[in-house]
């Protein structure tokens, strides 16, 4: 073997890491083991917390401190309760907060409905989200799962399951990105922007 083992076995544990291919693998290695020592410490200490000291909020399915119930967004008492936004990832609960535009709580479904590669609703957080809905405190259901053909079958299904309850139920508008061209958007995007068009007074 070329390349001893400890080498390989990081460069075989970054492979599996989404969107890192075997030469960015080996890369990311070679800068480990030339760089400081301290900086490997650093980053198996990291490592070592992010599973030790996380947990999942209890109601939104958040990620959040461990040993909390509940994470910042639920337990902050001048966010709505009433209005809730359904995202598939954590990271999307930081894509929102950055706009600043939010004030309600999320709920984290943990994924998308994907029947290929065996994802269906009881692997979701879905019943949750109708519990929470079922208990007769929210007015609004935001869905903000991705445009995508698994985030749109997602969002059908948690529509049929959540329309018996007469909560208000909207989506995440769609259409063309600021500062983009016209010739270069697909025809869904275009069609979404028309569709979707509003008045200029509003």
């Amino acid at each position: 073997m070329l390349i001893p083992e400890p080498v390989q076995r990081l460069i075989d544990a970054f492979s599996r890491l989404p969107g890192v291919g075997p030469k960015t693998a080996s890369r990311l290695t070679f800068f480990m083991l030339r760089g400081g020592e301290d900086l490997s410490l650093e980053l198996a200490s990291a490592l070592q917390e992010l599973k030790a000291n996380t947990a999942v909020c209890q109601q939104c399915f958040n990620i959040t401190g461990v040993g909390r119930t509940l994470c910042e967004v639920c337990a902050h008492p001048r966010r709505d309760p009433a209005q809730i936004c359904v995202v598939e990832e954590p990271l999307d609960v930081l894509a929102l907060e950055r706009t600043g535009g939010f004030e309600g709580h999320y709920h984290v479904l943990d994924g998308a409905l994907n029947p290929i590669e065996g994802i269906g609703p009881d692997d979701l957080h879905i019943k949750e989200l109708t519990a929470r809905v079922a208990a007769g405190t929210i007015k609004e259901v935001i869905i903000a799962t991705n445009p995508s053909i698994e985030g749109d079958a997602t969002a059908m299904y948690i529509q049929q399951q959540l329309a018996p309850f007469g909560v208000r139920l909207t989506r995440l508008a769609r259409g063309l990105p600021v500062g983009g061209d016209l010739e270069y958007a697909d025809q869904n995007t275009l069609l979404r922007a028309l569709s979707g068009r509003q008045d200029l007074g509003e």
